[in-house]
């Protein structure tokens, strides 16, 4: 018992616990909480830019030469958009057998489009191609780490990369100092990442007392649906993925227990993404793979997303008794494809893909978008376990690695399995020096 209490997860489910119960009898406490979990996610975005640029151009450095760069990076989108594809189809073969909003008979004249203003404008960069790809260049250097854009900083990073690397020699020193920079970077995650359980308990008691338990019950079957989904996809889809790559995604799920119940209370997945790469590379995966996957498929393999594109849009039409044909089906999957690439950090981000999405299929209103926003939050959670970072992309890093050779596999199935010898230890001082794996480290 003492050992639980004293671990992060540990702290983080009393605090997720404790939250609730505050905020279903003190719903105006509950809410006035509401900075905890906005604080401590600020924290987080504050530092991710500078972890992610240090990551991305030390993996590349390191990789030793473009060429492989370039085929780790191959492998990574080829595997993004077929996993990607699987749960688009997952999402609207569920949404199309359970049926969660034949019946409601919602009149369009009867919803409020003001709600919806925000996040449509947004939507609209989405679709316009050349938009999106100019959106992804920084005006400047410095505006895409000020903005907090994470595809901007990766296109400036892997162009920073590329030049070291061709460099050699001659910008050791720099390779040198952004090493070390990240480690300083690493660090000061290490201290935010300990204020996870007030953010938890501040995001957690703000919710229930907003929304209240009884908020899901005009929506409760697609809440449960989408989570269904996103059950199935991990331990079927993922977990025969992981078994042709040799590992068990049970045993991946146990090892990154605590990012995942940090994420269940935030919502987000930006808080785990520097402790995930560090146990990536604990586990045997090389730095320049983890490096090069994680924050790539920051933007691109959004999985958790991948479903509920398909599933809501279905779902709205079912409830606005809006007919679907097999073609306007066909059109939801690719169009979500090309929406879902890049938007993280957008305001409302899963709304503004869907607005996106509905905008280039005439057959659905895009107005029904309001029917699902009081149980966005809710189906979110599902969306960022499920994204992940925490599940998705480090499935994929092992796969690429797997498929580069980049992987100590002896050495991971220890991990996984929880030998005592080669437990994750975050504020190990001398990463360098563990047993088995030359180069592998913690925070």
């Amino acid at each position: 018992m003492s050992r639980f209490l004293n671990s992060l997860f540990g702290r983080v489910m009393i605090a997720l616990v404790i939250g609730i119960v505050v905020g279903a009898l003190f719903p105006h406490f509950g809410q006035s909480l509401r900075p905890l979990g906005n604080g401590f996610l600020k924290l987080i975005k504050m530092v991710i830019g500078p972890i992610v640029f240090c990551v991305v151009v030390s993996g590349m450095a390191s990789a030793g030469n473009l060429k492989k760069v370039g085929r780790v990076g191959l492998k990574a989108v080829v595997y993004f958009e077929i996993v990607t594809t699987l749960a688009l189809v997952i999402g609207a073969i569920l949404a199309w057998v359970t049926r969660p909003g034949v019946g409601m008979n919602i009149d369009l004249h009867t919803l409020n489009a003001a709600s919806l203003s925000t996040y449509t404008e947004h939507a609209k960069s989405l679709k316009d191609t050349a938009g999106f790809l100019l959106k992804i260049i920084p005006d400047t250097a410095i505006d895409a780490f000020a903005k907090g854009d994470i595809l901007q900083v990766l296109v400036f990073a892997v162009l920073f990369g590329s030049a070291l690397s061709l460099l050699g020699d001659k910008a050791q020193r720099v390779t040198v100092f952004i090493e070390e920079l990240s480690n300083v970077f690493f660090r000061i995650m290490a201290f935010i990442i300990k204020l996870a359980p007030l953010g938890v308990l501040g995001a957690i008691a703000f919710t229930t007392g907003q929304y209240g338990v009884a908020s899901l019950k005009q929506l409760g079957l697609l809440v449960i649906v989408f989570y269904a989904s996103c059950f199935l996809f991990v331990f079927v889809v993922l977990a025969v993925v992981m078994r042709l790559a040799g590992f068990s995604i049970f045993k991946l799920v146990r090892y990154l227990r605590e990012e995942l119940s940090i994420v269940l209370g935030t919502v987000s997945s930006d808080a785990v993404l520097p402790q995930i790469m560090r146990k990536l590379e604990w586990m045997g995966v090389k730095d320049s793979t983890v490096g090069l996957v994680i924050p790539t498929g920051y933007s691109f393999n959004l999985d958790g997303f991948s479903i509920y594109l398909t599933l809501a849009v279905i779902f709205i039409a079912q409830a606005t008794n809006t007919p679907l044909s097999m073609h306007d089906l066909i059109v939801v999957v690719l169009v979500s494809l090309v929406t879902s690439k890049g938007a993280h950090g957008i305001p409302g981000l899963a709304i503004v893909i869907l607005a996106a999405t509905l905008s280039a299929i005439p057959a659905i209103p895009v107005l029904g978008l309001v029917l699902i926003l009081p149980v966005d939050w809710f189906v979110g959670i599902a969306r960022a376990v499920t994204n992940l970072i925490v599940i998705g992309n480090c499935v994929a890093t092992v796969v690429v690695a797997v498929w580069e050779n980049d992987i100590d596999r002896a050495r991971a199935k220890r991990v996984l399995d929880q030998d005592a010898e080669y437990r994750f230890v975050p504020a190990a001082p001398e990463p360098a020096h563990t047993p088995g794996h030359e180069g592998a480290h913690a925070l």
